[in-house]
């Protein structure tokens, strides 16, 4: 961002300024603590709305691009996770001695059938069937290469959200352009994982494969060029 360019937070407040409402910068804390109506409309009518509510003044929150953004969320927490495996609060999926999940004792192929993990078989690894649970944390930018150019905005302000204060809060959350193209960039990879699971593991490792080989070739060239350079020296007579 330019050093005089305004942030969305500074654009949004000009605007609620103009329609004679008091922008309060506000932080939230507890998210579950609020019981909050979320609107649907864009910042013009949100504001018409606030002033047929009677408000006074508008909490604004000026939200923040984070580094955990650019990695898969399934949505499912840890808990969910192990109760999705039939592991009990004891299981650590090291397995426990509690654990009832079973997870290491076959695997299940796309086809539906087990087999035991003594069976080699060329220890079928390509064989288990992934959930998109079993991506979490995967660096969604090996899907979409185009979300890598986001990293040096990390911290930066790429929203905001406002708030019309009450028993009942409405909110709306207003955002940067560049920040719906992430957004967009980071749906796409997400949904690449929730479709196919298997095939964003195998396209991410193929990725892999071919910059080792893209290394591995021009440490080669490097080795041609310099022989290349310096011919061994004739003999004297």
């Amino acid at each position: 961002m330019a050093k005089n360019e305004k942030s969305v937070t500074d654009l949004v407040c000009d605007h609620i300024k103009k329609q004679k409402l008091l922008p309060i910068p506000v932080q939230t804390l507890n998210e579950e603590a609020e019981a909050t109506r979320y609107f649907g409309g864009d910042l013009k009518e949100f504001l018409a709305a606030a002033k047929t509510l009677g408000a006074k003044g508008i909490f604004v929150e000026t939200l923040y691009l984070e580094d955990d953004e650019f990695y898969y969320d399934s949505g499912i927490d840890d808990e969910e996770y192990l109760a999705m495996n039939g592991c009990d609060s004891s299981c650590t999926c090291g397995c426990g001695e509690n654990c009832n999940c079973k997870k290491g004792d076959k695997k299940k192929s796309k086809n539906g059938s087990t087999s035991s993990p003594t069976e080699k078989d060329d220890d079928k690894v390509d064989g288990v069937l992934l959930e998109p649970e079993d991506l979490e944390g995967l660096d969604l930018s090996l899907l979409r290469p185009e979300i890598a150019k986001f990293q040096d905005r990390v911290g930066e302000c790429c929203g905001v959200r406002l708030t019309v204060p009450g028993v009942d809060h409405l909110e709306v959350e207003i955002f940067a352009d560049w920040y719906d193209e992430f957004a967009e960039l980071v749906d796409e990879a997400s949904e690449i994982i929730e479709e196919d699971p298997n095939g964003a593991l195998e396209q991410v490792e193929a990725m892999f494969k071919e910059a080792e080989k893209a290394a591995k070739e021009a440490d080669e060239d490097k080795s041609v060029k310099k022989i290349a350079a310096h011919p061994p020296k004739k003999a004297k007579k």
